[in-house]
């Protein structure tokens, strides 16, 4: 068996420290396999908030892949959104939407974040058909009977919390994905955890969403997901700071 961590949301600038502290101290004693953190990283993209997490993922010890969220996009400086976004990022770029291949699992990322769109709420999702063909590429080149998680900041369709993700391309992304041989697709951005099965054709495709370890909780307390693949079969647990876990 194989465990995996996905967490998401920290938030640097309003992380909950306790809760940081408590998931480091978790990666330490159990060493997982990898770490998927699926964006937000920061609160508003300051250069002392893309410190911190550079120092808190550096620390982990474990192979990480990383999403860019949309609190990771320059908030109060128009000119760097739409000219050099990823610019702060520099420091993380090795962990930047970094496919993995770890006994079995291969971690595809999708990019489901834009420096621009026709809304006015520029947070929710995004997926081109751009990033769609990376992901795509990625995902087809798995040999058969490897288990796929596709890893992406926004749900590419709504999951029934209360926090939304309105992903534009995501219900055309997700069934694309799902021919190419996704079995889960691992997201954050609504900050409460969930586990669901989502028919596309024949297939079920698994949505998996973690909470956040940051300030910013909404029904759930600060949670991580544990993710366990045995085979080509896998389970999620969410793990409550304070709190028993709880299979999703």
């Amino acid at each position: 068996m194989t465990r995996f961590f996905h967490v998401s949301d920290v938030h640097f600038g309003r992380e909950n420290r306790e809760a940081v502290d408590w998931f480091n101290a978790r990666v330490r004693d159990e060493m997982p396999a990898a770490v998927i953190m699926t964006g937000d990283l920061t609160m508003r993209a300051r250069a002392r908030e893309f410190a911190a997490a550079a120092e808190w993922l550096e620390s982990l010890a474990v192979p990480i892949t990383v999403e860019v969220g949309n609190h990771d996009l320059p908030y109060f400086n128009p000119f760097a959104r739409l000219a050099m976004p990823y610019r702060r990022y520099r420091a993380l770029e090795r962990m930047i939407e970094r496919p993995l291949d770890i006994r079995g699992v291969s971690i595809v990322p999708l990019k489901t974040t834009a420096r621009f769109q026709f809304r006015t709420n520029w947070s929710k999702g995004h997926v081109s058909r751009h990033a769609l063909q990376k992901s795509l590429a990625l995902a087809e080149a798995v040999p058969a009977g490897g288990v796929v998680f596709v890893a992406a900041h926004h749900p590419l369709v709504e999951a029934g919390t209360r926090a939304t993700s309105r992903t534009r391309g995501g219900r055309r992304a997700l069934e694309a994905l799902a021919q190419a041989g996704a079995n889960a697709v691992l997201t954050g951005h609504v900050h409460d955890p969930f586990d669901i099965e989502h028919p596309v054709g024949e297939r079920t495709v698994r949505l998996i969403g973690a909470g956040t370890l940051s300030e910013r909780t909404r029904d759930q307390p600060p949670s991580f997901n544990e993710i366990t693949v045995d085979g080509t079969s896998f389970s999620t647990r969410a793990r409550f700071l304070g709190e028993p876990s709880v299979a999703l």
